[in-house]
């Protein structure tokens, strides 16, 4: 056995730049490409993968540290020593003659060089590769061996990370989606627009410039190429959920000793499930000219955090209560807040509930959560008064709803019975039942 001292690879320019997350710790059996840590520079979040496998002895840094080239990461109890030990400087895998760095860290440049070059891209330097890609190194020997350009694939991944999923995807033939992507967010010209305006708003007054957040950054790609390749159409529409509002504000009351309390989105995830088994072209995909129905159910939920709204999934909804719904939804919630969730927790959903009830408003055009084809949206509730007669008049708690749909998927007919149901298994959740 060795001890190997891991270091910080070549990342261009970049010095003292924070470590946001540490994939790794003492006691860990690693394997060469393992991602240790990822850092984030003004311009993009990138790994520091493992160079050779073996055990962490011993970490060297905490989250929140900053790092530069050559900043000592770990100790690593190698079973396999590089003959000439840490001194040596390994040559460069993936083609890339002639580019060198700290002994430990050659590997990951040229790996975030290589795929670019395989897929035929203009040749760029470390930096160019690590800002424009985010991906992990098994993600890029994938997109090796799969001919990709990583540049042209849309990302999914958890802080805009190009995931092996995304990397399949678009080799079944994805490259007209991502062309068209990339053509809108350089100036429009897939889609023939005017370039965006350059304008120094300084000369007419004060102006002060904060950077987006790291979600915002990934969110607005992601809404962008959703709003631009979606047809989407809304469906407005009213739930009366009088009687439904009653029993859960009673429920709340009842169980206050035992912590337990229930919001309406937990009654519309169980809602969600019931009217997609009714209209199971909502509960779909597409892929390419095919309709993938899902026979699963995991309901999304926008939260609100700090730092830009996340999904987080309910997964398998239809196998849960009421309850255990709220439950998970606060977990999550909670996480989404801190800044914890896992990549796992905000993917594989099926259909998306945003609400604004805990804010305000009537009705908005929510945009669909691609791969969906669908997307609930919900504002403030109020009172109104209805005729259900047109002779007698009552006071009734309605909840504005607004559902955008893929008109690729999805017809005017189909989504306003599912507007329709929906609503009626909120007016009665005894529906869900039968």
């Amino acid at each position: 056995m060795a001890i190997q001292e891991i270091k910080v690879p070549d990342i261009g320019d970049y010095t003292d730049v924070p470590i946001i997350e540490i994939h790794v710790q003492a006691g860990d059996r690693i394997q060469v490409e393992d991602p240790l840590i990822t850092v984030e520079s003004d311009k993009a979040s990138m790994d520091v993968p493992a160079p050779a496998a073996g055990t962490v002895k011993e970490l060297k840094v905490k989250l929140g540290d900053t790092v530069s080239e050559g900043s000592l990461v770990l100790l690593l109890e190698s079973e396999a020593a590089a003959a000439g030990g840490a001194d040596e400087k390994p040559a460069a895998p993936g083609g890339s003659e002639g580019q060198q760095g700290p002994p430990v860290a050659a590997p990951a440049p040229a790996v975030a060089a290589a795929p670019t070059a395989s897929a035929g891209a203009a040749p760029s330097g470390p930096l160019v590769d690590f800002s424009r890609v985010h991906a992990s190194p098994s993600a890029r020997r994938l997109a090796r061996e799969l001919e990709v350009d990583l540049t042209r694939v849309p990302a999914t991944g958890l802080k805009g990370r190009v995931t092996q999923e995304d990397i399949r995807n678009f080799a079944k033939g994805g490259a007209p989606a991502a062309q068209s992507t990339a053509a809108a967010a350089s100036g429009g010209g897939g889609l023939d627009l005017l370039p965006w305006p350059q304008v120094d708003f300084s000369k007419f007054g004060p102006v002060e410039t904060q950077p987006l957040s790291r979600i915002k950054k990934i969110s607005g790609a992601n809404l962008h190429r959703n709003w631009v390749q979606i047809p989407h159409v809304t469906n407005h529409d009213e739930a009366d959920i009088t009687e439904l509002e009653a029993f859960r504000v009673q429920f709340n009351k009842d169980n206050e000793k035992s912590g337990v309390r229930v919001s309406m989105l937990a009654f519309m995830i169980k809602a969600a499930v019931a009217t997609l088994k009714q209209f199971p072209e909502f509960n779909a995909s597409l892929d390419g000219d095919q309709l993938i129905l899902k026979r699963y159910y995991h309901i999304g939920f926008a939260a609100d955090t700090p730092n830009g709204l996340v999904v987080p999934v309910i997964r398998d909804a239809d196998k849960k209560g009421v309850v255990e719904i709220a439950q998970e939804m606060g977990t999550l919630a909670k996480l989404a807040r801190d800044g914890k969730l896992k990549p796992d927790q905000m993917q594989g959903g099926c259909f998306t509930i945003s609400s604004l009830g805990g804010i305000g408003g009537l009705y908005f055009t929510p945009i669909i959560n691609a791969p969906e084809v669908a997307i609930m949206g919900v504002c403030r509730s109020f009172w109104k008064q209805v005729s259900p007669d047109g002779k007698h008049s009552e006071w009734r708690y309605m909840l504005p709803l607004s559902l955008s749909w893929d008109h690729r998927v999805i017809d005017g007919a189909a989504a306003a019975r599912f507007n329709v149901h929906f609503a009626n298994l909120l007016a009665d959740m005894r529906r869900i039942i039968m």
